[in-house]
């Protein structure tokens, strides 16, 4: 499923912007709208291009919204009319998006009908079949030919997308580039310092460098942008000092690949969202392709061999922005080798789904795990081992086992739950090395979800509790405290009264007190229980008893 928002968010605020949003509305097509025509069908994007005043926008919005259209986009001033954003909200129906005023409409056509269509199927564009990546090659290609030298391009993280056939003319860092597909450190930092990317970040200009160290040779580099934003570069290794007229030439090409970019950063963002809904699916309700099932358009990859795990991770970082989270957990398990990682969020939550037995036969290495255990509950259990020594903050729990399919939510509600308990501080993570499972944690567990039953007030039902905490309160007694001691050390007076910091003989003589206040028989079973459970919802702490109150 793809929606208004993920097209948007994908493509940028560079060239759309939510006005309006509609909750899950579904987009599967665009359509043209004229003035008159048909408000699209469900699921189409209107694009109102023959949108001229205010009451054409509105009757547009009322003509999509019987159609149940999933969107409506409108040019500046329209768009952010405040009358037209009312009469939006009114309706309930489509989402009101703005196209920003420097973009045209073919432009935008040609970016959301590329990214719908890669959403559709999901394999174009795969070795072998035409796509965005191929005319990037071919744009380089096109490149070099106009400034008569080797040329690649890259993007604003310095990963290479795509270069030239021609690279005669080249120098070592060039060779590492283009075997690397990506900028060797050495010389990110020799650019770095003669301020190029601060200046491909700020400006639309021409950067002309010369020779450096190691045999770097002279670049000419163009950057390419759209709306303002920086979406890559083109470098070409020049000698002479290039005629202008092929600078601006070089410029035409930078506008072309910058909706090239753009398409590839919004399909990519699409791929991710669409995986990631479907995966969000089979996680809260039970259902995944087999291994080996061949996948259908926008469908989660098929799963090894069970059982898995659900895990939930967190982090220091969360402040309910499950989007970074998912960038940064993202990053940090591809950094170790799973490069098709099972990832989703639910519920403002970020989870991962794992197997249970390593899937490969190769070794942990050096390095990290081989691409053969990367997903596995092990190869997880080393990566928590190698951030947690670095960031504390960075965790991850699971729940128990799922040998099927129809039981991955159980495992989805359980990794949650113990999220949860260590986000609030009722579940410690000291001595886990940063992942924790179902069964190291279950009595916490079980404790907890019926301390969650109990409840404080409604869960006492006459016992002696709802008297101690009177008396305490009134008198400053500590009998609470000194009961939930004697429970917590077996009823040894030792061992509770060395807790409480008081003499063995003053913990004897409160027992026989609170047996006055509120007689009870400690000599059951069931009913030391009960009473552990209610003093746990009352939150009541023997190591609270550091002051002795009264006897």
């Amino acid at each position: 499923m793809i929606t208004v928002t993920d097209l948007v968010d994908s493509l940028g605020a560079g060239f759309l912007r939510t006005v309006v949003a509609a909750k899950d509305a579904e987009v599967h097509d665009i359509a043209l709208a004229e003035p008159g025509d048909a408000g699209g069908q469900p699921g189409e994007l209107v694009l109102g291009v023959g949108v001229t005043d205010r009451a054409g926008a509105l009757a547009l919005l009322e003509r999509a919204a019987r159609a149940a259209a999933g969107g409506v986009v409108l040019k500046s001033p329209f768009a952010g009319d405040p009358r037209v954003a009312r009469a939006t909200r009114e309706l309930a129906g489509p989402a009101l998006v703005e196209l920003q005023p420097h973009t045209s409409w073919a432009h935008v056509v040609w970016l959301l009908r590329g990214v719908i269509d890669r959403a559709a199927a999901p394999d174009t564009g795969r070795l072998g079949t035409p796509g965005p990546h191929v005319d990037l090659f071919a744009l380089a290609d096109a490149a070099a030919e106009i400034i008569d030298a080797p040329v690649t391009v890259e993007d604003a993280q310095s990963r290479v997308l795509a270069y030239s056939a021609r690279q005669d003319t080249t120098d070592p860092a060039r060779v590492s580039t283009i075997v690397g597909r990506r900028v060797p450190p050495e010389t990110l930092t020799h650019f770095r310092a003669g301020g190029v990317f601060r200046r491909l970040a700020r400006s639309s200009d021409p950067i002309w460098t010369p020779a450096g160290p190691d045999g770097t040779l002279p670049r000419l580099i163009i950057p390419v942008r759209a709306g303002g934003e920086w979406l890559g570069s083109i470098w070409a290794v020049v000698g002479p000092p290039v005629p202008e007229e092929r600078i601006r030439e070089l410029g035409e090409v930078a506008s072309v690949l910058a909706l090239h970019l753009l398409r590839l950063r919004a399909e990519a963002g699409i791929a991710r969202r669409v995986s990631t809904g479907r995966l969000r699916g089979a996680l809260r309700e039970g259902t995944a392709p087999g291994p080996g099932a061949v996948p259908g358009p926008g469908a989660v990859p098929s799963l090894p061999a069970g059982p898995w795990r659900v895990v939930a991770f967190g982090s220091p970082y969360e402040a309910g922005d499950v989007r970074r989270q998912l960038d940064l957990w993202e990053s940090v398990v591809r950094r170790f080798g799973w490069h098709e990682p099972l990832l989703t969020d639910i519920d403002g939550s970020l989870f991962g789904l794992v197997t249970e037995r390593p899937r490969g036969r190769r070794p942990v290495t050096a390095g990290g795990m081989t691409d053969a255990g990367a997903g596995t509950l092990d190869w997880l259990r080393h990566v928590l081992g190698e951030v947690h020594a670095r960031d504390a903050g960075l965790y991850a729990v699971a729940g128990s086992p799922a040998p099927s399919p129809d039981r991955l939510p159980r495992s989805t509600a359980e990794a949650g739950e113990l999220h949860r308990l260590v986000a609030a501080g009722r579940l410690p993570l000291h001595g886990t090395r940063g992942i924790l499972l179902m069964e190291d944690a279950w009595d916490t567990v079980v404790v907890e979800r019926a301390t969650a039953a109990v409840g404080i007030d409604t869960g006492l039902l006459g016992g002696p509790l709802a008297v101690l905490r009177a008396h305490d309160e009134e008198h400053g007694t500590p009998y609470r405290a000194t009961l939930a001691a004697w429970l917590d050390h077996f009823g040894d007076p030792q061992s509770a009264a060395r807790l409480l910091r008081i003499h063995p003989n003053t913990l004897r003589y409160r027992l026989r007190k609170i047996d006055e206040v509120a007689p009870v028989d400690l000599s059951a079973p069931r009913v030391r229980l009960a009473l552990r459970l209610q003093l746990t919802a009352m939150d009541t702490s023997p190591a609270r008893d550091e002051t002795p109150g009264p006897p």
